[in-house]
């Protein structure tokens, strides 16, 4: 669950031009305990650099780290090389499984990609313009058919696909929207160049199919890791793979999915809509009740708040996923919700709201928190409460071996799964546990004794802030 703005904004106009921006918070760790580590955790960057250059300089190899989930669902893995002098070559692996351990097609697209300017709409991204010049496709397994029954309304096949063989599909169904938005980010310990990790966040794609040809990327897809990196094995294997050999990755042990607990972002987040923000999730099994705490920023460093909210409700488990392996299917109702505006102007908008329908009319102010549970919710904001949404989760762990929670990405045109047709069949970015939330948690074993550590993202400092004039906000 989360929440999600769509702000109407001025902007003042961005120049594009070589910057770098670094941000450092910190030195050396510090021991957190169970009651302290979500919240600390939210705040600091604990000896972590990240810089990020506009435009981005992306010539190089960038690879998938993992097996990446899409909407619909697709599972994928990337292989992406540009080159200096603007042309790329993109591999794309699909598969059957939510592991990408069975191989179902390939495509291999080249074409030609360029920077154009700072992106007014995505705070710290570049706006880019790409052409296609050849697309082919090869299928690796039985279900040739299937594939292209799936892929008929998108490349306008016109001859039966058979396994093994080369297929061009260039033509003006195509597309690669995904390379109109992009955020190269640089980030590691200060004075460990060992640890020093690359990333390039691509535009998102639409969760519905038919839409993804149009669609005019507002938020970013897993990133892809500079094919360099020397701790991330899947790289390797994604890197070394070409058209006729896709990378096939071990399946995965299935992960039992169980809420307990407080979870939090492991980076600023981007939404659609101008919208960054942190997350932080606490969930108790044994009453089947949660509470999330969602804080608004302006900008993609999430340094500037603008807003934060507090929701509170019910949720009960239902049936495994039928799509996504290790998912579960969830249903959350939220029944309560307080609001905080974090800034004059959000507060003074707030305050132009006649009646009662978001709180009592002209009392909002700057940090101060009210409860709109009365009003059954902020109808200006577009929350009515109570409110039900059809959810879906799974279970991660990271490097150091540390528990992720995967909750259902929201559909690009901002609504809400309040229907069950609208569940989610992809994920957002992960929450990372920080506390079991149960009493007597051991101390001196992993759980115990983790060091939090947040993502942080740094913009362009050529661009000016963004001044919110209507908000429209759906819980997600």
């Amino acid at each position: 669950m989360c929440a999600s703005v769509c702000v109407c904004v001025c902007v003042c106009v961005c120049v594009f031009t070589v910057s770098v921006c670094e941000h450092r918070v910190g030195s050396d760790p510090v021991p957190l305990d169970s009651s302290s580590r979500c919240h600390s955790g939210l705040k600091q960057l604990h000896g972590q650099q990240v810089t990020v250059h506009l435009p981005p300089n992306i010539t190089g190899h960038w690879v998938s780290s993992s097996c990446e989930v899409r909407p619909g669902p697709e599972f994928i893995t990337r292989s992406y090389r540009f080159f200096p002098d603007g042309s790329f070559q993109a591999l794309q692996f699909y598969y059957q499984d939510p592991d990408c351990s069975e191989p179902s097609y390939s495509l291999l697209i080249r074409g030609s990609v360029r920077p154009l300017q700072a992106s007014w709409l995505v705070r710290g991204g570049a706006v880019c313009e790409y052409h296609l010049s050849r697309v082919q496709l090869l299928c690796h397994g039985p279900k040739a058919a299937l594939i292209q029954q799936r892929l008929q309304s998108a490349c306008d096949l016109r001859q039966p696909l058979r396994p093994g063989l080369t297929y061009e599909l260039w033509d003006e169904h195509f597309s690669m929207q995904e390379l109109q938005l992009m955020r190269l980010e640089r980030s590691g310990h200060h004075g460990d160049p060992s640890r020093q990790i690359e990333e390039l966040f691509l535009g998102d794609v639409h969760t519905v199919r038919a839409q993804r040809r149009l669609h005019q990327p507002a938020g970013y897809q897993t990133p892809l890791q500079s094919a360099k990196a020397e701790r991330c094995g899947v790289c390797r294997i994604v890197s070394s793979a070409d058209l006729h050999h896709p990378p096939v990755l071990s399946a995965r042990p299935e992960r039992p999915v169980r809420l307990q607990g407080d979870w939090v972002s492991t980076r600023c987040e981007v939404r659609p809509g101008v919208l960054f923000l942190t997350r932080q999730l606490t969930f108790h099994e044994d009453r089947q009740t949660w509470t999330g705490q969602y804080e608004h920023f302006s900008d993609p460093v999430c340094r500037h708040p603008t807003f934060s909210i507090s929701a509170s409700g019910r949720y009960s488990r239902g049936a495994p996923s039928a799509d996504i392996g290790g998912a579960v299917q969830f249903t959350f109702t939220v029944t309560h919700m307080t609001v905080t505006p974090m800034d004059e102007a959000t507060a003074s908008l707030l305050k132009v709201l006649r009646g009662r329908a978001c709180g009592a009319e002209g009392s909002w102010q700057r940090g101060v928190p009210q409860d709109v549970t009365s009003t059954s919710g902020c109808a200006a904001l577009g929350v009515r409460l109570p409110h039900t949404e059809y959810e879906l989760f799974s279970m991660g762990q990271d490097p150091s071996g540390r528990s992720l929670l995967y909750n259902g990405q929201r559909p690009s045109d901002g609504s809400s799964p309040d229907r069950p047709e609208r569940r989610p069949t992809s994920f957002q970015p992960p929450l990372i546990r920080c506390s079991t939330g149960q009493t007597g948690e051991r101390r001196g074993g992993r759980e115990g004794d983790q060091r939090f550590t947040l993502n942080a993202s740094c913009g362009s400092n050529t661009l000016h802030g963004l001044v919110p004039l209507i908000l429209l906000l759906v819980f997600m």
